[in-house]
């Protein structure tokens, strides 16, 4: 039997929200229905809901809700997981209580495929939100082509659904206009909750682990998914249906009525804030609508027409253009032709880092991306000026709609949603009219001035609403500790509006990345370079790189052994940091307090937070949480009296040592390679220093011991040791070299590990003490930047007891 046939016995109000993908007939093998719930995810006043369970009593199958973390979204990160999970512990009790199961997977091993086919491969229906905005269109067809089963989407997110008009409109008033009919009885109808007898669906048939919602903590959930962790949760605006309605009730009693006087200065506050839990489905849009209007008023009125016309309106667009929503292509003729006519004008492009740290110089527009970094959120009325400001500070049109979608999606809490493209567009002429005369970049686009915005709004008061952190109070933190991962945790901390202080023994920042400063020659004698696969790396470096931090060494890299040269080739490309490897690490530093030649001794309990003390009993300091990054070895002593488990795990973590020669050459060394992996011999690793980019020095090469011949020799005289690997490196290419000008020896004596920790990093909550390195995650670069957002992000999710705050009622 086709589903299709039986729809009319629905109720109107769901029925009229079905728009089936894939018209089919229910396969006899199909033992339940499927509800795969991502954007409607609430027990009550839900369309998609109501329709599986009126499918399952018709079907007399058992109904499944199921809830993945495990897609891949490009913005996934612990802010938007952590809501998300939030919400999902709500839907789960009210689910419960209609006898629907719920179940959750979470994606924390990124290799093993999702459930979500497998499930879907068993239906007799699969139903789904009809969510337009991207991926999810795509992943809807893409999981309707791998099941044999009918599979329905249904609008749970508008007022009006979205399937009732059959075009896009491009300006307001034609789309007020055109749902004027739908809207006055949809307003004021009551939603009727389905009552019916659906089977149960038995857990025991699952096919992979549920999440225990109740028996585990959010926050250890999201840091073992390998999500963006640089992106802190916000304290204050907890996900879920609970706290998404106790905000709607706050702001209906006490802020509705004056928020057509209030809404616009964001240094008072006077919006709803409800976006966040409308966009992922954790409060009813038809409740909120149906109280707004029983309200009446000016403004109720105007709320009504910003909650149904100009979010539906987006809603509408992503609707029908889904595929276009990413691109210049969706925006008006008018508006696509004025902006590629002004593309060539001048602008003063600056990186995404710069953007998306605020740091441009423009007090406003940094002040606004505070508020998104910080809180998640920007006041209505900022975000449009914020936004117009972007094109002026990227290469052209196209990537200032990718900048204003990555810093959206990235940061806010409703990111990726339907009315955060309408919002993101209309900053480019979307929804809007030509205005003349034309000025430079936007041309005929409407403008709007920071610096006229900033004239009419107060903005100490603003800064003091979004420049706390999201926390009852900023946290502080020490990081002991100036490598590359220390340094990554310090400065997400400090984006995010805690006070952190940092402490290095050695006389400068960089760990293993550093670079030794010899009279006047400079080598990298940690590490080389570094190669970029995880994502998350790949957003930071592309900042680096237009910044010009970090270029590609185009080196020929070769494999010798004793005299045989072989090329190697392929690969992932090898970047370097300019003009030195530790310039990564000072440019992390530069606006933290970073304390160096500073020794950290012991650290003591001291009246509920900790106490740093140095060489010679130097106070450095308390503080309600600390990061340990140094190499496993010394975490471990240092964090054994207070952190044993802690100082265990990185105890059983063996770091090989390493020798290291630095060499100046009078003359170029006759050699056919720049880089070289050395087998059979004393040398693992020998790179010309001088052939990286920004190193104008003479001929200078470091030599890299293997782990085994450091281990043998690691007590040796560093004279002795220097000679010894010259000798290696001539025995090596298999002819003579010159004697170097200058030849000296570096030992590292905790260097690689050989089998790092799989976790990114080593946290107790309860202590708030933590440990980071490349020692956890992965034994490189990129390792040792992801530990640092890790660890970062388990200081983020700490919530400190009091109330909750409020940024803009």
């Amino acid at each position: 039997m086709s589903p299709d046939r039986w729809t009319d016995r629905l109720p109107e109000s769901v029925a009229e929200r079905i728009r089936i993908v894939a018209d089919r007939d229910v396969p006899s093998a199909g033992r339940h229905i499927l509800y795969w719930m991502h954007h409607g995810a609430r027990g009550h006043e839900n369309p998609a809901l109501d329709a599986a369970l009126h499918a399952a009593a018709a079907l007399a199958r058992p109904l499944l809700v199921y809830q993945g973390l495990g897609g891949g979204h490009a913005y996934d990160s612990d802010r938007h997981h952590t809501f998300i999970l939030e919400g999902a512990r709500d839907v789960r009790v009210e689910l419960a209580a209609r006898g629907v199961t719920h179940v959750l997977w979470t994606g924390e091993e990124p290799r093993r495929p999702t459930p979500l086919s497998a499930l879907a491969d068993g239906a007799a229906l699969v139903v789904t939100e009809d969510f337009p905005a991207p991926p999810f269109p795509r992943w809807t067809e893409i999981l309707a082509g791998r099941t044999a089963a009918p599979v329905w989407a249904v609008d749970t997110a508008c007022v009006v659904p979205m399937r009732l008009l059959d075009r896009a409109f491009e300006r307001a008033f034609a789309f007020r206009a055109a749902i004027e009919d739908h809207l006055e009885e949809r307003l004021r109808r009551p939603w009727i909750e389905a009552d019916v007898d659906a089977p149960t669906f038995d857990r025991a048939d699952l096919p992979f682990p549920d999440v225990d919602l109740a028996g585990i903590p959010i926050e250890d959930i999201v840091a073992r998914c390998p999500v963006d962790h640089t992106v802190g949760p916000v304290a204050h605006s907890p996900g879920g249906s609970v706290a998404g309605y106790e905000r709607w009730e706050a702001f209906r009693d006490g802020g509705l009525r004056s928020y057509a006087a209030r809404r616009n200065d964001a240094a008072r506050g006077g919006v709803s804030r409800m976006s966040p839990y409308l966009h992922h489905g954790h409060v009813s849009p038809f409740r909120l609508a149906r109280e707004a209007a029983d309200i009446g008023g000016a403004g109720a009125e105007k709320y009504l027409d910003e909650l149904v016309v100009w979010r539906e309106l987006a809603h509408n667009l992503v609707f029908h253009r889904h595929r276009e929503v990413e691109s210049l292509g969706v925006l008006p003729r008018w508006a696509r032709e004025t902006l590629v006519a002004h593309a060539a004008d001048a602008r003063d492009v600056l990186s995404s880092e710069t953007l998306a740290r605020g740091r441009t110089g423009d007090r406003l527009w940094d002040l606004a991306q505070a508020s998104l970094v910080r809180h998640g959120e920007l006041h209505n009325n900022v975000r449009m000026t914020w936004g117009k400001a972007i094109p002026g500070w990227t290469a052209d049109p196209e990537m200032a709609l990718a900048t204003l979608i990555e810093l959206n999606h990235r940061f806010a809490l409703d990111g990726s949603d339907p009315s955060s493209y309408g919002g993101l567009l209309w900053c480019l002429g979307l929804f809007d009219r030509p205005f003349r005369p034309e000025q430079p970049i936007l041309g005929a686009v409407r403008g709007r001035s920071t610096r006229r915005h900033a004239n009419r709004l107060d903005l100490d008061r603003y800064a003091a609403r979004v420049l706390p952190s999201a926390t009852v109070r900023p946290l502080e933190v020490a990081v002991v500790g100036a490598g590359l991962s220390g340094l990554t945790a310090a400065q997400t901390l400090h984006d995010h509006g805690h006070r952190v202080a940092v402490f290095e023994k050695a006389r400068g920042p960089g760990g293993r990345m550093s670079t030794r400063r010899d009279a006047e020659w400079r080598f990298d004698h940690g590490a080389s370079y570094f190669t970029v696969r995880d994502r998350r790396f790949a957003r930071r470096v592309a900042s680096w790189r237009r910044d010009g931090l970090v270029a590609p060494w185009s080196g020929r890299i070769a494999v010798v052994e004793r005299g045989s040269v072989t090329a190697k080739d392929g690969g992932p490309e090898r970047l370097v940091a300019v003009p030195g490897m530790n310039a990564v690490c000072e440019h992390l530093a530069a606006d933290l307090p970073v304390s160096y030649g500073t020794r950290v001794a012991r650290i003591e309990p001291s009246a509920g937070r900790w106490r740093l003390v140095g060489e010679e009993d130097a106070d450095l300091g308390s503080y309600d949480a600390v990061l340990v990054s140094a190499p496993a070895p010394q975490t471990a002593a240092l964090l054994e009296p207070v952190a044993p488990e802690i100082a265990r795990q990185a105890a059983g973590v063996d770091l090989a040592s390493c020798w290291a020669a630095m060499a100046v050459f009078p003359r170029a060394v006759d050699v056919a390679f720049d880089g070289a992996f050395v087998r059979d011999s004393a040398l693992a690793w020998v790179s010309r220093n001088s052939s990286k980019p920004g190193r104008p020095d003479p001929e200078a090469w470091v030599l890299h011991a293997s782990p085994e011949w450091s281990r043998e020799h690691l007590e040796r005289g560093a004279d002795e040791v220097a000679a010894r690997l010259l000798d290696a490196f001539r025995e090596a290419v298999g002819h003579p070299i010159a004697e170097p000008d200058r030849l000296v020896a570096h030992r590292w004596r905790h260097a690689l590990p050989p089998d790092p920790r799989s976790e990114s990093c080593l946290f107790d909550p309860a202590l708030r003490l933590g440990a980071c390195g490349d020692w956890c995650g992965g034994p490189r670069v990129e390792g040792a930047f992801l530990s640092g957002a890790a660890a970062a992000g388990r200081i983020l999710a700490l919530r400190p007891s009091g109330g909750q705050g409020v940024l803009f009622g």
